[in-house]
């Protein structure tokens, strides 16, 4: 089954319902020109008026029997659609709050943007109206060519020819369509994505002095979009154009009454009348296609998204203790590459150690694997003595919190936002954690204090939005924290009030540090030294310093 009928398959029964009635209201809105032809062709014929009466009586209720199908087909198909669009967005959501976190380090917001609203939408346009037309373009030709055929079968075949000429051209502009259209979702996406990090931080670029950069990157990536629909558009303009052209009616107008001059100018008129209009239909069958595999490749998306697999979460487990273990934990992020290689690590409860080491070489895959962001390949972690795997997530996230660089602060109020961690958390325990993280003050002064909805009516700094995290981590009150140095991208004045904020955090908890710079971390418990994926050294800063080996030389290159 393919991902788009897998996708339509709930809604399928009022979908056909809905077609049906398209068909219907198709057939119907050819009987009046059919009516009229054969009233011509039966006065030519000297048929008296009286017996064509129940002609006219077709012509008369075939109108209103059109009208009514129509508004059937088009509240089937829109009510089909908004089931279809709601409980895929349901889905969508459902499925993405199971994904393995670090799944969403990996892939920008624009891919989950595309797949919730863009794809969605794009089956919109599929569900509730490309069917339709495409349903009016296959049954009206046939119903007419169906009537025309009992008449005259080589004029009959003489009206087709424009229109085979017209869709030869057609389906000329729409070779290769499928893979264009996946190309220009990739740039639209590249291109959305660029606007998003254009002006996400645009603040930040300005304040550096690289404004000049940012915006080139925005109008390099505008520019690729533009030049692949440019070129896109002009390699199917000429055959399209001429397709429109031999579709239209003025066409086949032209060669029926050619034909009929040449042939017999009698046996023509019911094709003038029915015949000209045969095209009509069709001339709306290029955007229905279009939207049609817009819709397929939407579903494609929707469908890929949907099947990444899903974080386990079926642990009935407890946890006994905040003894963080690693034992022989091995990792891979694709399956083939390791980027861990048999990890052996305990953080004992109310210590503090942190990781150190070149970049790339494992500090944030161990981080990531403490807070369950992915699941190892090999060997275990443990929480209080209990395997990771083997714990809710609901639970997990009880016991283990984080402070990460890149803070995510949602537009809704700073109350919320901070309750993210414990929902429902009193206010007078909100105000606490807000106290201790050094913050509390500045939600005071926004406009509607701990009620401001920020992103609408306020917008903190980078060190505001880090101690805003800080102190939902301190509301949560997790026994486990992890930290990813909360003070590598701020200004000194905020990195002295972010450090006593972590010091108030960290307290009496089992922490676990992605340091940085080793200067924020000499007075922790234990530093252990990490290249390619490997543990090399593990002490205090004094031993690791006087062992002589590859962090006193990290020191030695940092002081």
């Amino acid at each position: 089954m393919t991902p788009l009928r897998a996708l339509l398959a709930p809604v399928r029964v009022r979908l056909l319902a809905g077609l049906g009635c398209q068909a219907g209201a198709a057939i119907a809105g050819t009987a009046p020109f059919v009516a009229v032809a054969e009233l011509c062709r039966r006065l030519l014929d000297g048929t008296p008026m009286s017996a064509l009466w129940p002609l006219v009586a077709v012509a008369l209720v075939a109108l209103p029997l059109r009208a009514a199908l129509l508004v059937a087909a088009s509240t089937l198909t829109h009510f089909a659609d908004n089931d279809l669009q709601l409980s895929l967005r349901r889905r969508l959501a459902r499925h993405l709050t199971r994904l393995p976190l670090g799944w969403f380090a990996a892939h920008d917001s624009g891919r989950v943007k595309r797949a919730v609203s863009d794809d969605v939408g794009a089956l919109h346009h599929l569900v509730a109206h490309a069917l339709l037309d495409l349903t009016t373009a296959v049954v009206a030709p046939l119903a007419t060519a169906a009537y025309l055929a009992t008449l005259d079968p080589v004029l009959s075949l003489v009206t087709v020819v424009p229109l085979g000429v017209g869709l030869a051209l057609h389906r000329r502009a729409m070779r290769d369509v499928h893979a264009r259209m996946r190309e220009y979702q990739a740039a639209t996406a590249a291109l959305g994505s660029a606007v998003v990090e254009f002006f996400d931080g645009i603040a930040e670029v300005k304040a550096f002095g690289q404004a000049g950069r940012a915006h080139r990157r925005f109008t390099e990536a505008a520019e690729r979009y533009g030049a692949f629909v440019a070129g896109w558009a002009r390699s199917v303009t000429p055959a399209m154009a001429w397709s429109q052209f031999a579709l239209s009616p003025v066409a086949v107008l032209g060669v029926l009454l050619l034909a009929g001059v040449l042939l017999s100018p009698a046996a023509t008129i019911p094709f003038v009348i029915v015949g000209a209009g045969l095209s009509a239909p069709l001339l709306a069958v290029g955007y229905s296609i279009q939207d049609t595999r817009a819709g397929q490749a939407a579903a494609g998306d929707i469908a890929e998204l949907l099947a990444t697999p899903e974080l386990p979460d079926s642990g009935e487990a407890t946890v006994d203790g905040a003894r963080l273990e690693f034992a022989s934990v091995r990792f891979s992020y694709d399956g083939e590459t390791e980027v861990l290689h048999g990890i052996d690590l305990t953080l004992e409860p109310g210590t503090v150690t942190a990781l150190v080491g070149p970049s790339g070489s494992g500090k944030s895959t161990i981080a990531a694997l403490a807070a369950r962001f992915h699941d190892v390949t090999g060997g275990a972690v443990r929480l209080g003595g209990t395997d990771l795997r083997d714990l809710p997530v609901a639970q997990l996230y009880r016991h283990v919190g984080f402070v990460l660089q890149d803070v995510r602060v949602l537009r809704t109020s700073v109350a919320d936002n901070l309750r993210l961690g414990r929902p429902g958390a009193p206010l007078a325990d909100v105000h606490a954690a807000a106290r201790a993280a050094r913050i509390h003050e500045r939600f005071l002064a926004l406009p509607r204090g701990y009620d401001t909805v920020l992103g609408e009516e306020a917008t903190l700094s980078t060190g505001e939005a880090q101690r805003l995290s800080i102190a939902r981590a301190l509301l949560a009150d997790t026994p486990v924290l992890i930290l990813d140095e909360a003070t590598a991208s701020v200004d000194p004045e905020s990195e002295a009030a972010i450090q006593e904020a972590l010091s108030a955090l960290v307290a009496g908890r089992t922490t676990l540090v992605i340091a940085h710079r080793l200067a924020t971390v000499t007075e922790v418990d234990r530093i252990v030294v990490l290249d390619r994926g490997r543990i090399t050294e593990c002490g205090t800063h004094g031993e690791l310093v006087a062992a002589g080996g590859g962090y006193a030389r990290m020191w030695a290159c940092a002081a």
